[in-house]
């Protein structure tokens, strides 16, 4: 099932979970303008996993930053959050009017070119606020995101457009995975947001 470049839709899964594309939230001017100052400002620093047991950096880069200066701790390697910037803490306003929710951190990746992705994985970690939404804006090129059920392996593709957002919540990290295909029609960077919740409980 395909979902190209749709405006106005809520819920694009068709069971197990809530995830609402809300389609393009900052005009062209605003995505440029935070784009900049973002591949700019922020502290990026290669990704690193430790998967079978071997240390793998990724050429993709990503940052964490929160209302505190807790540790987040995902494929087995625990990150230290930095302060929020001016820049996205106008962004989680933004998003959280737009979402209805509301977000400790932010989880950004930067994505050089299209050949550089995400494997298939749902957002399980324990420190994350269970069936807690997470919101991701995306700036700079557009890219397809997927998702596959875990159980039928039906999947759905979307294309992200630059300034938009996409909210999953509920039950959807339970029975769905998702992704970011690697493609080599895309040749310039993406910076994508996932705002959401530290539970400390």
């Amino acid at each position: 099932m395909d979902l190209f470049n749709q405006k106005s839709i809520k819920n694009i899964l068709p069971y197990d979970g809530v995830t609402n594309y809300h389609g393009v939230i900052l005009n062209a001017e605003k995505s440029h303008f935070y784009y900049s100052r973002l591949l700019d400002s922020i502290q990026w620093k290669n990704d690193e996993a430790i998967i079978f047991g071997k240390l793998i950096t990724t050429k993709r880069k990503v940052a964490w930053y929160g209302e505190e200066e807790f540790s987040y701790t995902y494929s087995k390697i625990t990150k230290t959050a930095n302060l929020w910037t001016p820049e996205l803490l106008e962004l989680k306003h933004l998003v959280e009017k737009e979402s209805g929710e509301t977000y400790n951190s932010c989880l950004l990746n930067l994505y050089h070119s299209g050949e550089e992705g995400m494997a298939y994985h749902s957002d399980g970690e324990k420190m994350l606020k269970k069936n807690g939404a997470i919101a991701s804006l995306s700036l700079g090129a557009q890219r397809k995101f997927s998702f596959k059920h875990k159980n039928t392996k039906e999947r759905i593709d979307i294309v992200l457009e630059q300034g938009s957002l996409l909210v999953m919540k509920d039950v959807t990290q339970s029975f769905w995975l998702h992704r970011l295909p690697p493609t080599k029609k895309v040749q310039t960077p993406r910076i994508n947001l996932t705002f959401r919740t530290i539970d400390f409980q």
